[in-house]
């Protein structure tokens, strides 16, 4: 990992990527707390938003995975496209990928992979969103590198078509056909069968997942392009939010015969789950790159620019519980809200260290 300054990018990509981090480190502990607290129907509405469904169904709390890695496929464009003309190897370009993705699969293996715990039996092989990114991330950059556009399009959908299929149709050996259900799908069985007893043990699927996670990241990637194509702005904004209507219409269709489940990142939870990331998108371009309003985005690019910073430690430091060791005189006023208090000063923590970085142009770049 580097420490470099701030290079010319989109504001608008920095302030939705603060937003979705946001959303993973502050407002689904609040609300949580807040909810526990109030015990109101607005506050159980919001809770259970910022939380996954037990199988089918699509709460807001499922877009923030897929966002985060939508907009790691926007930036390959940016990123990429000038190392691509000026190298005269491609292979060149593997080492800075191929180092990316283990950061990252350690970041994983540190935040969620129970590292840390220094006990082999508490250790995750692949479990966690870093590790999502660094697949999609290391097969986009490589599809980026070496095929057309049209190419990059059919990679897309036969992604999509061959892991719908085989949820659908693939025969899970002691169950039979595989289904859409917790523990009779091929996912979940390639996960038990190729990780053991270091699979992440619960309905969550990986391996086999990894095509949706490419798809998602590809999906963000074509968006990228688009940002980078020579149309005007407004165009631009206007039709990445028409690709995002169409891929929701298209996921919704899918829904009635293959049912979107977050847990396993199927076809039409990619589809369902990358419109609205294309939709959110062009809301934030439009506001922020085409009308110029830029200033109410200031505290969110202050986490969007250091996200993986902000992720890493707000997993591995449990900044609330550091917030009690100062707020702890308030317990006995607010009772049962202290802890959704307590999550708002842990927050602050977290976001004043973000604001140095950012202030002093300190920017961690894996």
């Amino acid at each position: 990992m580097s420490t470099t300054t701030q290079n010319n990018r989109l504001l608008s990509i920095d302030v939705l990527r603060g937003f979705d981090m946001l959303m993973i480190i502050f407002a689904d502990r609040f609300f949580a707390h807040f909810h526990q607290a109030s015990q109101t129907e607005v506050s159980g509405f919001f809770a259970t938003q910022f939380e996954h469904p037990e199988w089918f169904g699509f709460h807001f709390y499922d877009i923030i995975m897929p966002l985060f890695l939508f907009l790691v496929g926007v930036v390959i464009p940016f990123s990429m496209e000038r190392r691509v003309k000026e190298i005269d190897s491609k292979i060149k370009l593997y080492p800075h990928l191929i180092k990316r993705f283990i950061i990252l699969f350690i970041l994983g293996w540190i935040v969620q992979g129970n590292l840390l715990a220094l006990d082999i039996n508490q250790f995750k092989i692949f479990s966690n969103t870093l590790q999502a990114i660094a697949v999609g991330y290391l097969f986009s950059c490589v599809v980026y590198i070496h095929l057309n556009k049209k190419s990059r399009y059919v990679l897309f959908a036969m992604c999509l078509l061959i892991y719908g299929l085989l949820l659908e149709f693939a025969n899970v050996p002691g169950i039979g056909n595989s289904e859409l259900l917790p523990d009779k799908n091929i996912a979940l069985y390639i996960d038990h069968y190729v990780f053991g007893r270091f699979d992440d043990g619960y309905q969550y699927t990986w391996l086999l997942s990894g095509l949706g996670f490419i798809a998602t990241t590809l999906s963000g990637l074509f968006a990228g392009e688009m940002l980078r194509s020579k149309l005007p702005r407004e165009k631009t904004a206007r039709n990445i939010f028409l690709i995002g209507i169409g891929f929701i219409a298209v996921g919704l269709i899918l829904n009635t015969f293959h049912p979107s489940v977050k847990k396993i990142w199927n076809s039409t939870f990619v589809l369902l789950s990358s419109g609205i990331c294309f939709a959110l998108l062009a809301l934030f371009y439009w506001i922020i790159d085409v009308k110029g309003y830029t200033k109410w985005g200031f505290p969110l690019k202050v986490i969007g620019i250091n996200a993986i910073t902000a992720y890493v430690l707000s997993h591995v430091i449990d900044f609330p519980e550091l917030a009690k060791y100062v707020l702890f005189g308030f317990e006995q006023y607010l009772g049962d809200y202290y802890n959704a208090f307590a999550t708002v000063g842990g927050f602050g923590i977290i976001y004043l260290l973000l604001w140095y970085m950012d202030k002093n142009k300190t920017y961690i770049k894996i």
